[in-house]
């Protein structure tokens, strides 16, 4: 199986998760790049899409990848956030991406907490609609950490069974 991962990162967070998943895929073809490195998909018989969660949703680096990408490719989603794990901000991310990434086979997400800028946090503290993320934001100092990083290789190993063993038609 020829496996691509790819991401975009702001802060490096995203750039570990994606580490972590590559060293995941065992037996495999693969590749890591950073998705403004990305010339080609069309050879990778599955491709994890990586990302921050920003303003509850997809950046726009990811948007035009997802967009151009050619129809019918097994992806995997993984994505870090200032949220609690399986938060509302974080699934409404996913939700965004699966949404951007019609026709394609979406074979599952993995989202955890990423370490949020300290003076982001602090100028969405003083505003009363971003009050409540903010607390959450303060508490993923130290993250992805090492339990995060195992759970995002168990993610890999998962992935590449389902796109190895179950026929998505």
């Amino acid at each position: 199986m020829n496996v691509l991962v790819t991401y975009y990162t702001q802060t490096g967070n995203t750039r570990k998760v994606a580490e972590a998943i590559f060293a995941g895929l065992v037996h495999s073809r693969k590749k890591i790049l950073p998705i403004d490195r990305v010339e080609n998909v069309g050879g990778h018989d599955l491709i994890f899409c990586g990302f921050p969660v920003m303003d509850h949703g997809v950046p726009e680096k990811m948007v035009a990848f997802l967009q151009a990408m050619p129809r019918g490719k097994r992806l995997a989603f993984f994505a870090t956030h200032g949220s609690l794990r399986g938060g509302a901000k974080a699934i409404t991310a996913f939700y965004a991406a699966l949404g951007l990434a019609h026709g394609q086979k979406i074979l599952g997400t993995f989202g955890c907490r990423g370490q949020v800028n300290p003076q982001l946090i602090e100028t969405l503290a003083d505003k009363p609609q971003h009050q409540a993320w903010a607390i959450e934001a303060r508490g993923a100092i130290g993250h992805p950490n090492q339990a995060d990083l195992e759970d995002a290789r168990v993610f890999a190993e998962t992935m590449l069974y389902s796109a190895e063993k179950i026929h998505i038609s």
